[in-house]
């Protein structure tokens, strides 16, 4: 479970999303992916049924009204245990096209219902043991059977096209420095390359090229704050053999020139507390 208090906006920022089910409580939150833009606030839910590279920022934040969001992990073995459960017409079919990676909707009263009871159980801590994992089952079936559904019940099938392109997304994040034939990361997911690139493209909202130099930027600044003056040595590192390229695509992706961007992360890392 995890939950959040910003009380002040901030530039954009990049990250992992992880597969996640995410419930603003109050503000608003919007975050990129690819060319595709989300926003939800009070009320509503997100779903990143993939841990997708994206780039987030809270849009309503403030000290007397901060923005505050719960979040829970979404793990395909208890989405698996809920479907073997459910009977049958109790969920409406899957279909075979990959959903989009991330997904915003209204949510519905039962699932904000099941959230506060289980934030209330941090007042009652006898409770969580036995509590929490029969709320947070209750919080799974509430999306499981809301609008999107379909994406997260994907998640427990092994067969979908999600499960196949998450492979595949899984493989580029540990191997993100090595080189990739796309024929051979479509053979992984056990699809025809023109299948592959479609369901890929829809759930990531890029290609698969893509998708590794995000990987592979977002590895080299968290390298480069504790490597700030080995800017060469992190970016063959992390892949690239041309180190004005990697300085290039650094700078459009995060705006600034891998020596600038390290120079205004670092005083908020150094005061940031030890956790």
């Amino acid at each position: 479970m995890l939950i959040s208090r910003v009380d002040r906006t901030a530039p954009p920022s990049t990250s992992m999303s992880g597969a996640v089910l995410a419930v603003i409580a109050q503000g608003a939150k919007r975050i990129a992916l690819g060319d595709r833009v989300y926003e939800y606030g009070a009320g509503q839910y997100l779903i990143a049924s993939v841990d997708l590279p994206i780039t987030g920022e809270f849009t309503r934040a403030s000290p007397t009204e901060p923005a505050l969001g719960f979040g829970l992990l979404l793990r395909p073995a208890a989405i698996t245990e809920l479907l073997m459960h459910a009977a049958p017409g109790d969920l409406p079919p899957v279909s075979g096209a990959a959903p989009s990676g991330l997904a915003v909707s209204d949510a519905p009263a039962e699932l904000l219902d099941a959230v506060v009871r289980l934030l209330r159980l941090i007042e009652r801590p006898r409770d969580i043991n036995v509590l929490a994992p029969l709320i947070k089952r209750e919080i799974l079936w509430r999306v499981l059977t809301g609008e999107q559904g379909t994406a997260v019940r994907q998640l427990g099938l092994a067969d979908s096209s999600l499960t196949h392109v998450a492979r595949a997304v899984q493989w580029i994040r540990d191997h993100y420095a090595q080189a990739f034939q796309v024929e051979d990361l479509a053979h992984l997911s056990g699809m025809s390359v023109s299948a592959f690139h479609r369901n890929f493209q829809a759930v990531t909202a890029t290609s698969p090229i893509q998708f590794q130099k995000q990987i592979r930027l977002q590895q080299a600044r968290l390298m480069l704050a504790t490597r700030p003056g080995d800017i060469g040595g992190v970016s063959r590192m992390v892949g690239y053999d041309s180190p004005s390229q990697f300085s290039r695509e650094y700078r459009r992706q995060f705006g600034a020139s891998p020596s600038q961007d390290n120079g205004r992360l670092r005083p908020v890392m150094t005061s940031s507390p030890t956790m």
